[in-house]
């Protein structure tokens, strides 16, 4: 392809912009760098979450971002790229049926060996995903007295250092709080915090950590997992990234662990070690 037929199509931002050529160049970056595929046509995506950045860092194109950011004395400018490259779009208890499925089936089940059960939330985003496992846990314990007598253990990973900032923090404005809080738990599990905020009680927080991962690479240094959470992330990689993916999860469960999806996520054609679980309401997977 001819670079003059290509650059006709040209998106300004200031001194920014963004051509085809430049974006077929960022995309393929993009992929080996994190797993996330874009799509055909997102010029006007990569043309929003990038200017800024752009502007910052006084970069004029994507092919001058990526020569750069592929330097390794460039690694902040590379940890801001997947910053506004990644979606963080999350609420608390998110569908709902995970943490009913925790509840009714999952914590007392694996609560029976009276260890400590290891939970992995693999993108934890801002932190409402294991903050809402926490919670979950803390729940069964009232509900349940002595019926996980180990506790939990959630560990959250994100790639990005910005979001795994707020998760430490578990600072949450107004607005964050009211997607998919009940007054009850917003009550019982969090404390004021400044001017239009709260803050994860203590007892909640000591439940978890966070630590940087990115998925494609080894989770080894992890360890062993009784349940891992990853919800709505394997829609954005190509299929030989989320057969590669699923199959370390498999490795990174103990036998007779659970992987937890998204709604609309499927494991068909990708890996063959896990088995799937109809439950009521919801569906889970066991790991064989």
């Amino acid at each position: 392809m001819i670079y003059t037929q290509v650059a006709s199509f040209i998106y300004k931002a200031g001194a920014v912009s963004v051509t085809n050529l430049d974006f077929e160049l960022f995309r393929d970056y993009l992929e080996k760098q994190s797993g996330i595929l874009l799509g055909d046509n997102k010029q006007y995506l990569v043309k929003s979450r990038l200017s800024p950045l752009m502007t910052q860092f006084g970069i004029e194109s994507l092919s001058e971002l990526v020569t750069r950011a592929m330097n390794v004395r460039e690694r902040e400018l590379k940890m801001a790229v997947v910053d506004a490259m990644t979606t963080n779009e999350t609420l608390w208890f998110r569908d709902t049926y995970p943490f009913q499925l925790l509840s009714d089936k999952i914590f007392p089940e694996l609560g029976k060996s009276g260890r400590t059960i290891k939970i992995w939330s693999a993108a934890s985003s801002s932190g409402q995903e294991p903050y809402s496992i926490a919670m979950t846990a803390l729940e069964q314990q009232v509900k349940r007295p002595g019926s996980m007598p180990g506790g939990v253990q959630i560990v959250g990973t994100d790639i990005s250092s910005t979001m795994l900032n707020q998760c430490k923090e578990g600072i949450y404005d107004s607005l964050a709080l009211a997607r998919g809080l009940s007054p009850e738990r917003k009550r019982l599990f969090f404390e004021p915090y400044g001017d239009n905020k709260m803050r994860v009680v203590e007892r909640v927080r000591k439940l978890t950590s966070f630590r940087p991962l990115n998925l494609l690479e080894s989770y080894s240094l992890l360890g062993k997992f009784d349940i891992i959470f990853c919800r709505n992330v394997l829609i954005y990689f190509a299929p030989e990234v989320k057969s590669k993916i699923l199959n370390q999860f498999a490795s990174s469960l103990n036998p007779g662990g659970y992987l937890m999806l998204g709604a609309s996520e499927s494991l068909a054609g990708l890996t063959d070690k896990f088995e799937m679980i109809r439950c009521n309401p919801g569906i889970v997977y066991k790991v064989k």
